[in-house]
């Protein structure tokens, strides 16, 4: 493939996070496969070749492509060439299909602290597991964010962590109660017992190692249901969106308005609460 030493050099960029390199790599290789077959390099590529390829990436056999997954191919691609050809150089028309976002399914508080109190149980996994998935809810972690702790990134006496997001991103979040008193146990009670070696992890295997997000997966199946949650609780609680966008890491409030409803039905109980001619 004609453009590979150009898209490795894009994807060894610092900026990139694990899980958005292995993403971009399977997107930007298939589009150079396209330029390939096209008999076209990326310093040809302007609004016509973009329109070219979405337009057959919207025809893809043998099975059709979901608005997201094009819209998800078209950010890729566009990444790769403000890095490649300088942000001037691209186009900025929209071109991927209007996307009909919804909020995903949602746990009521009721049954993320059933889930919780299903994790109870003896033993120093079971605590850690405990603490891992409280820990989870309480600051709106993603997967990754929350194995990626490190002991330094815990701070008790503010009751706040540390965490590194998406793309090397950095926040502050706030811990809650619970979470930190479940915390501490498992880091006084549990994590010694584990350990085999120097480690900084907060969360580590029974080999003593940093914990994968697999063992998330395992204690809570679609365990980014709790980032919504915690989104989604909060906005019932009274947080704006603003504020929920700083707490979730989120670059852009556009990606948090998938909350927007939320908000909405909680604005609508105020009004009718408080407007005279409610």
């Amino acid at each position: 493939m004609r453009e590979q030493a150009a898209i490795d050099r894009f994807l060894q960029s610092p900026k990139l996070g694990d899980a958005t390199r292995r993403a971009y790599r399977v997107d930007l290789e298939q589009f150079g496969r396209w330029l390939d077959d096209h008999g076209l390099r990326v310093t040809d590529v302007d609004m016509r070749v973009l329109s070219d390829y979405v337009t057959d990436l919207g025809r893809a056999r043998p099975r059709k492509l979901a608005p997201a997954t094009i819209a998800r191919k078209i950010a890729s691609v566009r990444s790769f060439l403000r890095f490649t050809l300088g942000p001037a150089n691209v186009p900025d028309a929209s071109l991927a299909p209007r996307l009909h976002r919804r909020l995903p399914e949602t746990p009521k508080p009721a049954e993320v602290d059933a889930a919780l109190e299903a994790l109870d149980g003896d033993g120093p996994l079971a605590l850690r597991n405990r603490a891992l998935v409280e820990v989870v809810y309480s600051a709106g972690l993603r997967a990754a964010e929350a194995v990626g702790l490190d002991l330094a990134d815990v701070d008790f006496d503010r009751e706040q962590l540390h965490v590194r997001g998406k793309g090397g991103k950095e926040r502050i979040v706030p811990l809650g109660e619970h979470a930190a008193h479940l915390l501490a146990r498992y880091l006084h009670e549990a994590r010694p017992g584990l350990l085999r070696g120097a480690e900084n992890a907060v969360f580590v295997s029974a080999r003593g190692r940093r914990l994968d997000t697999s063992t998330l997966r395992r204690l809570f199946a679609h365990p980014h249901r709790l980032r919504h949650a915690f989104a989604t609780h909060l906005l019932e609680g009274g947080a704006d969106l603003r504020t929920i966008q700083e707490l979730l890491g989120h670059s852009s409030l556009s990606t948090t308005q998938i909350y927007s409803h939320v908000d909405g039905r909680r604005l609508r109980r105020v009004y009718d609460r408080a407007h005279p001619r409610s």
